[in-house]
C-alpha cells in the first residue's frame, strides 16, 4: 500500500497537469497515488489523468479553486473508504515545479522525522525563508504561503467537517473562494490541536505564476492584476465576516498566538522554533 495521496487541481491545463503527474509518478511512483480533480475544464482540456470531472455549471464558469477543489478530493477518497490508506496527502495546484528530485520521498522523510507536524511545504528556491534553513533543513513557521502541502492524516482527521458539502468546509473554507488568509486560518488550527506546519528546504518548489499571466482566459479567469485585487478584495470581507478581523496581519497574529502555545506545551520542541 503507498503511504502518500498526491491530489493535483486542473482547469483547462492539461499539458501543465499531465507534465506534473509524470513527473511525480517518475520519481515517486512506489510512494503515491495520483489523483486529478478537473474543475470546470473544456471537454478537449482535460488531462489524461482525470480521476474525478466536475462540470456543474458554476464550476464551468468560476473553476473551484484550491479550498473547493482540494475539499472536492479529500471529501471523494473519504467517502470511497480510501481516507484511511494514507499517512498523508499532497495538494498541489497544476503550477507546481519540483525543483529537487523525488519529492514526494524527501517530504515523507522530513513528516517522519517530525511525529508533532501535522502540515509541511517544501520551500520555494528564492524564499526569503530559505536563509532560516541553512544549519537545521526543517523548521517550524506561523505563516506559510503556497499551494504544495503535505497534510498528516491525523492533523486532517482532527479538523475534517464530515457533514460539510465537498466544496466547503470539508478541511478549507471555500467560501474564501480566492483564498486570502487560508494559510493563516489552516495554520491556526494545526498549532490549536498540537500540530506544527513546518517549512523545509530538503524539497525545493517553485511555483509558475506564468500561467497567470499568460494564459488567464484559457484557464478562464481574471488577469493577473484583476485577479490579486479580487484576492484581497474578497479575503479580506471574508476575514472581517468570520474572524471581524480588518487586516492580513490580524489573521497572522491570530496564527502566531497558537504557534507560541504550543511552544509552551511542547517546550522539547524549541529548537525547530524561528
Amino acid at each position: 500500500m503507498k503511504p502518500i495521496a498526491t491530489i493535483i487541481l486542473n482547469r483547462n491545463l492539461p499539458e501543465v497537469t499531465d507534465r506534473l503527474f509524470n513527473y511525480i509518478e517518475a520519481q515517486d511512483g512506489q510512494l503515491t497515488d495520483i489523483f486529478v480533480v478537473d474543475a470546470g475544464s473544456d471537454d478537449d482540456k482535460l488531462s489524461a489523468h482525470t480521476t474525478w470531472r466536475v462540470n456543474s455549471p458554476d464550476v464551468v464558469a468560476h473553476g473551484m479553486r484550491y479550498a473547493r477543489g482540494m475539499n472536492f478530493g479529500l471529501r471523494k477518497l473519504w467517502e470511497t473508504k480510501k481516507f484511511d490508506r494514507y499517512e498523508a496527502f499532497l495538494l498541489l495546484t497544476n503550477d507546481t515545479e519540483f525543483i529537487s528530485e523525488k519529492p514526494v520521498s524527501g517530504l515523507i522523510e522530513v513528516l517522519r522525522a517530525h511525529p508533532r507536524v501535522g502540515l509541511l511545504s517544501p520551500c520555494g528556491e528564492n524564499w526569503g525563508e530559505r536563509m532560516l534553513l541553512n544549519t537545521e533543513v526543517t523548521r517550524y513557521f506561523w505563516f506559510i504561503h503556497n499551494n504544495a502541502y503535505l497534510f498528516r492524516r491525523e492533523f486532517l482527521e482532527a479538523i475534517i467537517n464530515i457533514e460539510a458539502s465537498q466544496e466547503n468546509n470539508f478541511v478549507f473554507d471555500g467560501s474564501n473562494f480566492r483564498g486570502y488568509g487560508m494559510e493563516s486560518e489552516i495554520i491556526a488550527k494545526a498549532y490549536s490541536n498540537d500540530w506544527a506546519a513546518a517549512i523545509t528546504s530538503q524539497v525545493l518548489a517553485n511555483e509558475n505564476e506564468s500561467y497567470l499571466l499568460t494564459k488567464a482566459d484559457l484557464i478562464k479567469t481574471e488577469g493577473f492584476s484583476e485577479n490579486l485585487g479580487l484576492y484581497i478584495l474578497e479575503g479580506k470581507a471574508w476575514m472581517r465576516s468570520k474572524y471581524g478581523f480588518n487586516s492580513h496581519w490580524q489573521m497572522t497574529f491570530y496564527a502566531k498566538l497558537f504557534y507560541d502555545r504550543f511552544f509552551e506545551n511542547f517546550p522539547e520542541l524549541k529548537g525547530h522554533k524561528i
